[in-house]
């Protein structure tokens, strides 16, 4: 569990990082994040690769559905709904990425057949739910984003479900192969499906169009809230529930605040540091129930 919300504090440092690679298509980012990502993990895992072998044909299913749907199409589809809506912040992108716990729940009872109990369910709730005062502050939210709010919305809801889906999808590789590997696999698949969005979108003359400084940013991403960060997610998940690893998650909306206060100055409400103490008293619970 401790390696889950050690990832999602690392994810809650990716909106500054990925700052300088905002005039680089989302495609493209994705395609080298990944592509970097597999090029370093390779001489680590390399030994280890005969572990493929045991992957039937539904883990290889699986581990192609999380590269598609987290590693390319997620990060694709809600960096598209943000532009929708200029970068808005606290706006109902943002309010409709917070269901993604919801959906990982949904998926774990679904295909893992995880057991959701009535001491999980009040937990689960209130971690949610808190989830909200401390993405908005004093609980506004921006509905005025313009004609493309309706387009972002649907592209929104379809990141968080595929990023919540792969949680459960991850799962089931992970119970044949050590975390390393299938991490790697993700990286080596990731790209493939993202080159395939970027000639399609007809973007691949943009490739090799990173400057100097995002070859940097690049690095950065891949050596903390990229690759190293589902190095650890996936070493945690491999023993936590794919329910409890959705609430467990929650971590990232609550440093990001802390983050904003102490590198961009802006100060924090009453009602966000409220939420951001039932955020963390929820997950103290959900953690601490046996099996469910």
């Amino acid at each position: 569990m401790v390696f889950i919300i050690l990832a999602a504090l690392l994810w809650s440092l990716d909106g500054i990082l990925r700052r300088g690679l905002y005039s680089l298509p989302p495609t493209i980012v994705v395609f080298w994040e990944h592509a970097l990502g597999a090029i370093i993990l390779l001489p680590f895992v390399f030994k280890s690769l005969k572990e493929i072998k045991k992957l039937n044909l539904k883990e290889w299913i699986s581990i192609l559905a999380v590269s598609l749907f987290s590693g390319a199409l997620g990060t694709i589809f809600y960096t598209a709904a943000l532009g929708k809506v200029n970068f808005i912040q606290f706006s109902v992108v943002v309010l409709l990425q917070q269901l993604q716990p919801i959906w990982a729940i949904i998926t774990a009872a679904i295909v893992l057949k995880e057991k959701i109990t009535r001491k999980f369910i009040p937990w689960a709730f209130l971690a949610v739910a808190s989830s909200y005062l401390v993405t908005f502050k004093d609980l506004r939210l921006n509905w005025q984003t313009g004609q493309g709010t309706i387009v972002a919305a649907v592209l929104a809801l379809s990141a968080g479900m595929m990023w919540a889906a792969s949680t459960s999808f991850s799962k089931i590789v992970l119970k044949k192969i050590s975390f390393q590997v299938a991490t790697f696999l993700r990286f080596v698949l990731a790209p493939v499906f993202a080159l395939i969005f970027v000639f399609f979108l007809k973007q691949s003359g943009q490739i090799m169009k990173v400057s100097p400084s995002q070859w940097t940013s690049l690095l950065i991403i891949v050596f903390s809230t990229g690759l190293v960060a589902l190095l650890f997610y996936y070493l945690g998940l491999r023993k936590t529930e794919a329910k409890v690893s959705a609430i467990l998650e929650l971590t990232w909306p609550v440093s990001a605040i802390f983050i904003d206060f102490l590198y961009f100055k802006n100060s924090l409400s009453p009602t966000q540091l409220i939420g951001a103490f039932l955020v963390m008293f929820s997950m103290y619970k959900v953690a601490k129930l046996k099996h469910g």
